[in-house]
């Protein structure tokens, strides 16, 4: 019989389609299938795939990975985790993670479940990344410098905004952990370029970094999911100063991310009830394994 954790794909774009890859792809885990609002639309997916309008179609179900855009999680999740299924997603607004983190609080703990949150590259293991410098070099500055690549979170939002038909944002480093958004957008009929960028320049995406707004007739053809982001950090350990630090990833942005959505499930069904951020679980609980031959293999 195979006892192995059932996880539910929930949302089916980039992300989605990556995340149900990894979950068939992980040797303890399977995939109890995919959710997503027209279930009717299987074009890309393996016949033998259960694909549902809602979870409550697919059996048990352990894990939800909620492959949704980012503003939808702090109402879609809930949903699951009073229900008593776990939840991991990629929330990436950093301003508000905390928040968001609050009220997932309520819902796990009202259904004896885990959320974990950001569970991505960043927020997620980039932030890891980053409390593991502070604490090799407590002292000094940590700078993250994102890209040159394009931003699904930043895309999603400039689809959404009023005038856009089609658009996504590419990230571009200026060095110092500064960066400029460069946007490329397909104006609905009648909108004027003006007054969507003005739109996209006050939305929380965008609205701290320095932002230009292009028209174009066709995105698809300027799409490329590549990206990347160098982490760089000179402290001080103990009274030992210029210790410098460097970690550096270029990545296909929807792999990486899924597949750290992935072994968040894993962690998830290791947790006490809760909502709990990457940086907060020990970071062995994302491993497949037992601890002892993780720790034969890896100290």
């Amino acid at each position: 019989m195979n006892d192995r954790p059932r996880i539910a794909v929930v949302g089916y774009g980039n992300i989605g389609r990556s995340a149900v890859d990894a979950v068939l792809a992980a040797p303890d885990l399977q995939l109890a299938g995919i959710v997503r609002r027209d279930p009717s639309r299987r074009d890309g997916i393996d016949p033998a795939l259960p694909v549902a309008g809602s979870v409550d179609e697919l059996g048990k179900v352990d894990v939800a990975l909620l492959c949704l855009p980012t503003r939808l999680i702090p109402a879609a999740a809930p949903e699951y985790l009073e229900r008593g299924i776990h939840t991991v997603d990629s929330y990436d607004i950093h301003g508000s993670l905390v928040d968001v983190k609050k009220a997932l609080q309520e819902s796990a703990e009202k259904g004896g479940s885990v959320a974990i949150l950001s569970a991505g590259w960043d927020p997620g293991t980039n932030s890891m990344v980053r409390a593991l410098f502070e604490l090799m070099a407590p002292k000094g500055l940590t700078y993250t410098n994102y890209g040159p690549g394009m931003s699904m979170g930043h895309s999603v939002a400039v689809r959404a905004v009023e005038g856009v038909a089609d658009g996504f944002s590419v990230t571009v480093p200026l060095g110092q952990g500064l960066h400029r958004r460069m946007v490329y957008v397909v104006l609905e009929e009648g909108a004027e370029l003006d007054a969507v960028a003005e739109r996209i320049k006050a939305d929380p995406y965008f609205c701290n970094d320095e932002t230009h707004v292009v028209q174009v007739g066709d995105v698809e053809q300027l799409v490329d999911m590549g990206h990347g982001a160098v982490i760089e950090r000179k402290g001080v350990s103990g009274v030992t100063h210029n210790q410098l630090f460097r970690y550096e990833l270029r990545i296909n942005n929807p792999a990486l991310t899924a597949q750290i959505m992935v072994s968040a499930a894993r962690a998830a069904l290791r947790q006490a009830p809760g909502a709990y951020t990457m940086l907060e679980i020990p970071l062995i609980d994302f491993l497949p394994g037992s601890r002892d031959e993780l720790l034969r293999r890896l100290v």
